[in-house]
């Protein structure tokens, strides 16, 4: 089982993952993305897409024309784990 990020950890998160909100109250981490058009915005999905199923973990996420919200929290751990902040960080390196 994978276990929650511990408080010391979660702290952390705001430094290391600049971009992302913390939601406090959902145990999940968000990042909203905008791009120049529905295509742009879809192959970003895609990418993502392809990084998630490596990873086994996949995002909550919604897309509306040129932007993309993603949120990420692990349902096994209820909450945030290692699994977030990995998936997070390769996100971010696109």
């Amino acid at each position: 089982m994978v276990e929650r990020l511990d408080a010391g950890a979660r702290a952390e998160l705001a430094v290391r993952l600049p971009e992302w909100e913390v939601l406090a109250e959902y145990h999940a981490i968000r990042r909203k993305f905008r791009f120049k058009d529905f295509s742009a915005a879809w192959g970003f999905m895609s990418r993502v897409a392809l990084l998630a199923e490596a990873q086994d973990h996949h995002p909550e996420w919604s897309n509306v024309y040129n932007r993309v919200e993603i949120t990420l929290t692990t349902h096994d751990a209820g909450g945030l784990s290692t699994r977030d902040l990995r998936l997070a960080l390769a996100i971010d390196a696109l």
